[in-house]
């Protein structure tokens, strides 16, 4: 687990083959770039990613921009890439909205 002085941290553990990367505290310019090195990795080896945004608390469009791009890579190599659903209601759940990801982005409730 990573863990920088904002309170943002990353989590994987293995589940069935497919890595399922945990997130907390705040995604923004400064955190993104360790979020989109750990997601692209596994999406460039063709390993499915679930990426669990329940612990986020905030996203810029820096994060988006992470989303964005690793939905683009699984869907041009053999991995997938899907998020679990924010909770209702939450700052995140609505910046996803807003910007309309939540229509192209493959979004479960579990991982």
């Amino acid at each position: 687990m990573a863990m920088d002085p904002s309170g943002f941290s990353i989590s994987v553990t293995e589940q069935g083959g497919r890595a399922v990367v945990a997130i907390t505290g705040e995604l923004d310019l400064a955190t993104s770039p360790d979020l989109e090195e750990v997601v692209l990795e596994r999406v460039d080896r063709g390993q499915s990613v679930v990426l669990d945004l329940r612990g986020l608390q905030f996203m810029d469009s820096s994060g988006l921009r992470v989303l964005v791009a690793a939905h683009a890579r699984a869907a041009e190599g053999e991995g997938e890439f899907a998020i679990v659903r924010p909770p209702a209601g939450s700052e995140v759940e609505k910046i996803l909205g807003i910007a309309g990801v939540d229509q192209q982005l493959q979004i479960v409730d579990e991982p």
